[in-house]
């Protein structure tokens, strides 16, 4: 896909867009000349992040919903084919952060995370793909792509993240699967995954928007949870990789349709131990041996408990 269909008039549909890579795609899109339709739960922040891109002169639909919700994400796509057509680009970005111990994840926690973060990308692929491959039967020119937010967590397993990992990983095989199913039925719409490693992007403070239904006021956070959120605060703040690199990272992969996009390159000698580990029938590796610190730190805090 060359650069010129990624240009003026045509449509990125993004969610998650009022922070982090969302944000920083849509301003990347907006720059381009494209229409841009901003997805996000978070009210006031997508009414501020669509100042800003007005501000660029770009053709904005800004939509509050829910991308766990099919009917929210259903109405979402009738919006943007109502007012653009058909997008050339889907950022299925969304996403939220959950840590501690896996079996002390709580039923809310699950399908907080699980909703969010796997069927928020599901109801992308379901509702826009066959729009997507609809127009490109009756426009030879048409390209599509359809970009997933997955995580280094969807190819390693790290410790105390478990709900995250769960969720990572059928992300980073939905895409696989959606890459392997395109492949079968069109030249013209293509899959993309995006495995991010810790880069400040405001999701360790995504409890924020958990929904109130899904939150018990009565219950409080375990050890393992006030852990897994320090721990993620820090490295997630640390992080040098900007979400503006990563997002132009996402452009690049799509002009040049790849289809894995890392913002940390060097990290996938840990996913390379993982399949090692499968593929020589040994057990699990430790995926914190390169920090050996961080390791030590989290079994002593967690054998305190």
């Amino acid at each position: 896909m060359s650069d010129k269909h990624l240009g003026r008039g045509d449509t990125a549909v993004i969610t998650g867009a009022a922070s982090g890579f969302g944000l920083e795609l849509a301003r990347l899109a907006a720059q381009r000349g494209m229409n841009v339709v901003m997805a996000d739960v978070q009210a006031d922040a997508l009414e501020r992040a669509q100042g800003e891109l007005a501000s660029l002169g770009a053709a904005l639909l800004p939509v509050r919903l829910d991308v766990s919700r099919a009917a929210e994400v259903e109405a979402m796509a009738s919006a943007t084919v109502e007012r653009f057509g058909v997008p050339h680009l889907v950022f299925n970005n969304a996403g939220v952060g959950a840590g501690g111990l896996i079996w002390e994840h709580s039923v809310a926690d699950w399908e907080w995370v699980i909703g969010v973060n796997v069927m928020g990308v599901a109801h992308g692929v379901r509702v826009f793909t066959p729009l997507m491959l609809e127009a490109a039967r009756h426009d030879a020119g048409y390209e599509g792509h359809i970009v997933n937010t997955a995580s280094m967590a969807g190819l390693v397993n790290p410790p105390n993240m478990g709900a995250y990992n769960v969720s990572k990983h059928a992300v980073v095989s939905l895409s696989e699967t959606l890459y392997q199913d395109l492949s079968l039925v069109s030249d013209q719409v293509h899959a993309h995954v995006l495995c991010p490693f810790f880069v400040p992007t405001g999701i360790h403070k995504s409890e924020r928007n958990r929904p109130g239904t899904l939150r018990d006021a009565a219950a409080k956070p375990t050890r393992s949870q006030l852990i897994a959120q320090a721990m993620s605060d820090k490295a997630v703040t640390s992080g040098r990789v900007t979400a503006a690199m990563v997002a132009a990272k996402v452009i690049d992969a799509v002009c040049g349709d790849a289809f894995y996009i890392y913002s940390h390159p060097k990290a996938l000698s840990s996913v390379q131990t993982r399949l090692e580990d499968v593929m020589q029938q040994r057990n699990p590796s430790d995926p914190l041996k390169d920090t050996p610190d961080v390791r030590r730190q989290l079994r002593d805090a967690l054998r305190s408990l």
